[in-house]
């Protein structure tokens, strides 16, 4: 066989693996990202009264101006032309209106930028879980689905057993 041959074969068999390796990974939720360092001025605080002062919402110090649910918040980084991102949207709509005391809060990353380099988004749909102080407790690069966001919602948001639906 001539040397192209081999190249075509190598190069083949590497995006063979890379596509099977991000397919099975892709809307699975791992833990968090270490958050870069935020502003050294003071900001203004997007968690809600009585939530832990000692670490800070992911949120603070962006002009975002969301509310978080009492229980937790599925924040989505998507873009415009996403196809994904909307079934994402539609995905974690549903959880949000299935569980009480979550809210969706779907984020444009293009004009975000500072945020989604600060909390380290690679790609859209990106989901984050955020605790009802808006700290983080795990993310999804891709498309979850509804199975594993109300799972992932159920193991790190209440003890198991305590998640209440509507």
């Amino acid at each position: 066989m001539s040397q192209g041959v081999w190249v075509l074969v190598v190069v083949l068999v590497l995006a063979t693996g890379f596509g099977l390796l991000r397919a099975a990974r892709d809307g699975r939720f791992r833990g968090t990202h270490q958050i870069r360092p935020r502003p050294a001025a003071p900001v203004e605080t997007t968690a809600p009264a009585g939530s832990d002062p000692g670490e800070p919402s992911v949120l603070d110090g962006s002009d975002l101006q969301h509310q978080l649910g009492e229980r937790a918040t599925l924040l989505q980084f998507s873009s415009a032309f996403c196809a994904p991102c909307r079934a994402t949207r539609r995905v974690l709509a549903d959880v949000a209106q299935l569980v009480p005391g979550v809210e969706h809060v779907e984020i444009d990353a293009e004009h975000h930028l500072e945020l989604v380099r600060r909390l380290g988004v690679l790609r859209t749909p990106t989901t984050l879980i955020l605790d009802h102080g808006g700290r983080e407790v795990s993310r999804a690069a891709g498309a979850p689905t509804k199975d594993a966001v109300l799972a992932t919602l159920a193991r790190v948001v209440d003890p198991p057993g305590t998640m209440e639906t509507r």
